[in-house]
């Protein structure tokens, strides 16, 4: 669709010299303490950049980028997103439920590649779809609507035989209260079941206890998932009723949270639900953290080394969503990203403004499908440009420094030849992927080294008198610890025990505007700011009013 042009702004000028948007990937504004990587590093120039120039804060997670709650984590695509498009766009639970009312879900590559050998004269007699997840109307995870709309989509595709494998909640629901979704779903499972169909509860266990550990806190309650789901390894009963009974009479087992792991017997005392090769399984919970370990095990190759797996089934492995874009975790996913249209880089394009927009391998498609409302491609050739470093192929930590010095070359060589870009976006992602790596000291170094480009692109601002403005899409590199409800470190073995997830951190942001005499100011009455902000003060900096839809711009003229 084709955007309207924006008007010059009253009050601020465009500048002779380019706009640059610095994102430091993983880069947020932590504790301060020794489990901040960035508060640790020495770095110069961003230090003085926070303090000599406007500084701020912005919400780079939760409900400010379009998930859930504020209990979720920002992640490098929907900050792109929220970055590139200048409004929210729903995440999570909204877009599964859309994409189940609109038919996408089930119509979707994903889905059909899972249900694909299940069905038909070619389909192996007994192999069956694996559905797993939480079970409860939390809709913090997981919902069990969303649940049943799987179910149904999976009869009416001629799926036979259908296993459930669902994990008792006790936390964003009352506990206990598993023995009632239970109920409801043995209830849809029977009206299938007096249709011909072969579907029912094969495994379980309590969520705290079985398969959703995150930040890799304690892979051995994943491990007792996969024996559970998947080998068939647990405690056996005869039904799911009788199974929570006899966990109920358990240490803990009053908490849903706690309910052991349980397999269901068939008549001949082999597990029900045992993954073979041939099936296919999908994990339900549209929330990524506590979805990526079994994820891994599924999909991680021989260098997998968390726990045993004894065997790993040939079968197709999906999740509701992508629960980590960075590690591309999973490589299937039912639901896609949001479609969003009217992006800042289809305004630019629209004034004939010239872009640049660069970074290495892992961050490429950031600044530009992401950042283009995930669009592949060149939005305006002729006035776009973009650029790929390749990325190293060694674990981050080996080699912090990556390939930031690279980008920051081409943002140069961009910058010295006519016509010059007008807007220039980059992504440096160190302290992301080195943060990922749970190395403290890798992650430190790899903070510094990104100061280090950071100087480079002040002096080049400076020198073609533009604006710079430096920020970062999320938390990571920020906080390096695991913690408790309190805040403080998680010892083991005498040490903080590192973390390698991304942060509920806020994220810096800072302008440097080089023009003399251009009187702006931050404004005062956006508290609640976040990355989706972003677009409309890139607008106002380069001297446009931003479009009416967008998020407010936090500047404003002195």
């Amino acid at each position: 669709m084709s955007v309207e042009i924006l008007r010059r702004h009253p009050d601020l000028p465009r500048p002779t010299g380019p706009v640059i948007l610095a994102i430091l990937d993983g880069v947020g504004w932590g504790p301060g303490d020794d489990g901040d990587a960035v508060a640790k590093a020495n770095k110069p120039n961003l230090d003085r950049l926070w303090q000599s120039q406007p500084t701020r804060t912005l919400q780079a997670h939760g409900l400010a980028v379009g998930l859930p709650s504020d209990a979720d984590m920002g992640n490098s695509e929907v900050g792109h997103n929220a970055l590139g498009a200048g409004r929210v766009f729903r995440q999570g639970a909204a877009l599964v439920n859309d994409a189940i009312a609109s038919g996408r879900l089930f119509q979707g590559e994903a889905w059909q590649w899972l249900v694909e050998p299940l069905v038909g004269p070619n389909a192996l007699p007994h192999a069956a779809l694996h559905l797993c997840g939480l079970l409860s109307d939390g809709n913090v995870h997981s919902h069990i609507d969303q649940v049943f709309a799987l179910i149904r989509g999976a009869d009416r595709a001629g799926v036979q035989h259908l296993r459930m494998h669902p994990l008792a909640d006790g936390r964003d629901v009352e506990d206990p209260s598993f023995d009632r979704f239970v109920a409801q779903l043995q209830a849809e499972l029977d009206a299938h079941n007096a249709r011909g169909r072969d579907y029912c509860v094969a495994s379980g266990g309590g969520r705290m206890g079985v398969t959703m550990d995150r930040y890799e806190a304690d892979w051995s309650i994943v491990e007792r998932g996969w024996h559970a789901h998947v080998l068939g390894e647990a405690p056996g009963f005869p039904d799911v009723g009788t199974a929570i009974a006899a966990l109920r009479k358990q240490p803990g087992g009053e908490s849903d949270q706690k309910l052991g792991p349980f397999v269901i017997l068939g008549a001949d005392g082999q597990p029900v639900g045992a993954v073979r090769d041939g099936d296919s399984f999908a994990f339900w919970n549209f929330r990524g953290d506590r979805a990526i370990e079994l994820t891994r095990a599924f999909e991680d190759g021989p260098d997998f080394k968390a726990f045993d797996r004894k065997r790993v089934p040939a079968a197709r492995y999906a999740g509701m969503m992508q629960y980590d874009g960075d590690l591309h975790l999973p490589r299937k996913f039912l639901v896609e990203p949001p479609v969003i249209e009217r992006t800042s880089g289809e305004f630019l394009a629209a004034l004939g403004l010239r872009t640049f927009a660069v970074s290495e391998t892992q961050k490429y498609g950031h600044v530009t499908y992401f950042w283009n409302g995930n669009r592949s491609g060149v939005l305006a050739p002729g006035l776009e440009e973009y650029a790929e470093v390749p990325s190293d192929r060694i674990s981050f930590d080996q080699r912090p420094e990556m390939r930031a010095q690279e980008i920051t070359d081409l943002v140069e060589r961009a910058l010295s030849h006519q016509p010059r870009p007008d807007f220039v976006r980059l992504n440096f992602p160190n302290g992301d992927m080195v943060g990922h790596t749970g190395d403290f000291a890798a992650t430190v170094r790899a903070v510094e080294c990104v100061d280090a480009q950071v100087g480079r692109l002040i002096a080049l601002t400076e020198q073609l008198g533009g604006v710079l403005i430096v920020t970062a899409d999320h938390g990571n590199a920020d906080d390096m610890w695991m913690r408790d409800g309190k805040g403080r470190p998680v010892i083991v073995n005498g040490a903080p025990q590192p973390k390698t997830s991304h942060t509920l951190s806020p994220v810096p942001v800072t302008i440097l505007d080089t023009r003399n005499g251009t009187a702006w100011k931050l404004r005062e009455d956006l508290p609640r700011a976040g990355l989706a902000n972003v677009a409309a003060t890139l607008f106002n900096l380069m001297g446009y009013e931003a479009p009416s839809d967008y998020e407010p711009s936090f500047v404003t003229p002195a």
